[in-house]
């Protein structure tokens, strides 16, 4: 992940990825985009059509990011179990992200599980940012502490 590019890249990806809250698949989706930006392990972001009825549940409040623009963001419901402010999207993205719009970003350390091709995924630490540590990718990533000015 540090030959990531900066601006971010975004890919398409066609693997398997999943989130789990409350012990209940909340979304599921072979057809997402990833966000690979340097220092970062990768973001997934799933169609709004992988998320079960009633599992999105917007929130008030946003934030910017200089490269794909204002986030609005929503919580995650499941099996009884509300997962804060664990899902954003962007309404409007920047010409360069386009493809997101209707797509969402959860955020593995606000929920219970997300798997990536059958793997469980190990949230990027430090609440900020939502990137999704599996084997294929090494660190150190941002996040941790003292990494703020990298």
């Amino acid at each position: 992940m540090w030959d990531y590019p900066r601006p971010p890249a975004l890919v398409a990806s066609k693997e398997s990825v999943s989130v789990v809250v409350g012990g209940v698949t909340v979304a599921e989706s072979t057809r997402t985009f990833k966000v690979l930006e340097t220092s970062h392990p990768p973001t997934y972001y799933l169609p709004t059509e992988a998320f079960a009825d009633g599992a999105l549940v917007p929130v008030a409040g946003s934030s910017f990011c200089e490269w794909k623009g204002e986030a609005a963001y929503a919580d995650l419901v499941g099996g009884g179990v509300r997962a804060e402010r664990a899902a954003w999207t962007y309404p409007s993205p920047t010409s360069d992200f386009t493809e997101l719009l209707g797509y969402w970003a959860v955020t593995p350390l606000a929920v219970e599980a997300c798997y990536v091709d059958g793997e469980l995924v190990r949230p990027q630490e430090g609440g900020f940012y939502g990137g999704w540590i599996t084997s294929k990718v090494a660190g150190p990533f941002k996040g941790i502490p003292g990494s703020w000015g990298w």
